[in-house]
């Protein structure tokens, strides 16, 4: 093989390994929570803190445009308990706990309704989220059990690891269709980057 046939292959093979190299580690991870429906929905993922106000607030927003897209939006969310909200992380796992049982929506609205009761307490709300429970009818011992459960709070901390791992820094963080939303997470935002994503 004469040394010109060589330097070619050499500089095929150099392009190759960079071009694999683009499509492995080229992606930014820091935009895409999941990825888009394959049925042709727009997919809202929300990363949230049940202690956190602004999301509190939000929740309002996203219940209200649940109810306007119905099925051509699928709406989920997942958890980032802030280390430094003292209830955050109990009430992700209570939340949890009562979807073991088939109540995750109705837990998630009555910790979100009542945060400004036990968001600011300075002592354990143990009792609280369990009073929530008794509320919904749940089974109280198979409820608490679920609260002590370690796997229940690793899958609540791996959420979290992952939010982060997306660029995920404060809560609600919300991705559409995979993308990071960067705007203000309100009604009138959401809405438009939601019709946009609808119109492609």
């Amino acid at each position: 093989m004469s040394k010109n046939a060589r330097l070619s292959l050499v500089i095929v093979a150099v392009v190759a390994v960079v071009i694999a190299g683009f499509l492995l580690f080229g992606r930014d991870n820091n935009t895409t929570a999941a990825p888009k429906s394959g049925d042709g929905k727009v997919s809202v993922v929300e990363y949230l803190d049940f202690q956190c106000p602004y999301c509190r607030a939000v929740s309002f927003d996203v219940e209200k445009l649940k109810t306007e897209y119905g099925d051509r939006v699928s709406f989920s969310t997942k958890h980032f308990p802030i280390p430094g909200h003292r209830h955050g992380e109990l009430a992700a796992v209570s939340v949890e706990a009562a979807a073991a049982q088939g109540k995750r929506d109705e837990m998630a609205k009555i910790v979100f309704e009542t945060q400004p009761e036990w968001g600011e307490q300075q002592t354990s709300q143990r009792a609280t989220f369990v009073g929530f429970a008794q509320r919904l009818g749940l089974d109280t011992a198979a409820f608490e059990k679920a609260l002590d459960d370690s796997a229940v709070r690793e899958r609540v901390l791996a959420e979290r690891a992952e939010g982060s791992r997306l660029g995920v820094k404060g809560t609600p963080t919300f991705f559409i269709n995979g993308t990071k939303f960067s705007g203000t997470p309100a009604y009138d935002s959401l809405k438009a980057a939601i019709d946009r994503e609808l119109a492609q």
